[in-house]
């Protein structure tokens, strides 16, 4: 069986859609599963071990072009897909597929999109609250799989694959001393620091990691540099040179690399998390106004930290420099105690 899926086009979407793949891997073995994407998905899909190609996906995320979209699905019609699934909920992501004459094309409803999807799928979001039950289930007969009940279990949760050596190499290339374990820092947020712990404890965090033997690697987009900064200007001057900012300066396959070599990692909720998550590394995920009800760290060796219930829609925190008080109440100290019982599981393990 030939498959093609359109992906999403976010980190944490598009690490969680491999338990789709996984899924599907595990009930068609001699499946070929080719995934189209925004062409920086590469690094990502490149480690999942049952993607067979990742196709790029050449228009821009809002751009209907429905000239281009024909010609690129007219130009797949040689590879003889069998199966499509369409992950994303948009109407122009469907085109492709249908262009491409795909005998059944699989999603769920979203944008009207009847005819285009003719295996077309209606979502009962309290039957299957979690992003990922929502991508394994299509997998299944609908019939077979009308809530997340029914899913077989336990699910196949996203697994990045990174050699030893790679993580060796890569530590070398960046200058990482070999002598200090690294605990990774996802400080960014998509949205702005109403969804970040404080920089001010993350730096408190890390004057006693730092004390405790460890060296600090802060990782994210260019965009969070400034994020990083902050964190270390805020560390003691005798500190500092045992913390790395390394946002905006690591192509994302360096970083997936780096934080596979990670003892453990701290994070907002953000799409690096579900990566560390992937590369099952201990875990501290921090959580504010954004829930983890939905889309949670998918590991045994996570653990979440969030102080309050329900989903805030806030882009703009009311405490200081645009933070969210119930981050802001997520002491250092409380993330200390969950990554000591992290780390000292991992020696006994």
């Amino acid at each position: 069986m030939k498959i093609l899926v359109i992906g999403p086009s976010w980190v944490g979407d598009m690490m969680m859609s491999q338990s789709l793949y996984r899924t599907l891997k595990a009930e068609h073995p001699d499946a070929a599963i080719d995934v189209m994407a925004p062409a920086w998905c590469r690094p990502l899909l490149s480690r999942m071990p049952e993607v067979n190609d990742a196709l790029a996906m050449p228009l821009g995320h809002g751009a209907l072009a429905l000239g281009e979209r024909y010609r690129l699905g007219k130009s797949l019609r040689d590879r003889r897909y069998q199966r499509a699934f369409v992950l994303p909920g948009s109407f122009k992501s469907a085109l492709v597929p249908f262009f491409a004459n795909i005998p059944q094309r699989t999603g769920w409803r979203g944008e009207m999109r009847y005819g285009l999807l003719n295996d077309l799928r209606v979502l009962n979001k309290p039957a299957f609250p979690l992003m990922v039950e929502r991508y394994v289930a299509l997998a299944y007969d609908s019939a077979r799989v009308s809530s997340a009940r029914d899913l077989p279990q336990p699910l196949l949760w996203p697994r990045l694959r990174v050699e030893q050596q790679e993580k060796l190499d890569t530590a070398a290339q960046f200058a990482l001393l070999s002598e200090r374990p690294i605990i990774g820092f996802c400080p960014g947020a998509e949205f702005g620091p109403a969804k970040r712990w404080p920089h001010y404890h993350y730096a408190a965090l890390a004057q006693q990691l730092i004390g405790a033997g460890y060296q600090i690697v802060l990782f994210g987009s260019a965009k969070d540099k400034e994020t990083g900064e902050q964190i270390r200007q805020t560390l003691s001057e005798a500190n500092r040179p045992h913390c790395r900012n390394l946002a905006g300066e690591t192509q994302l396959d360096q970083a997936v690399i780096l934080l596979a070599h990670c003892a453990a990692v701290v994070t907002n909720d953000s799409g690096l998390m579900h990566v560390a998550a992937a590369l099952n590394r201990p875990l501290v995920a921090l959580y504010g106004p954004s829930s983890p009800d939905f889309t949670p760290p998918l590991s045994q060796q996570a653990r979440v930290i969030r102080l309050i219930t329900g989903y805030h829609k806030v882009r703009t925190g009311d405490a200081e420099q645009g933070y969210h008080q119930s981050l802001i109440d997520i002491q250092p100290e409380r993330v200390m105690e969950e990554l000591q019982t992290l780390l000292s599981q991992q020696e006994r393990g």
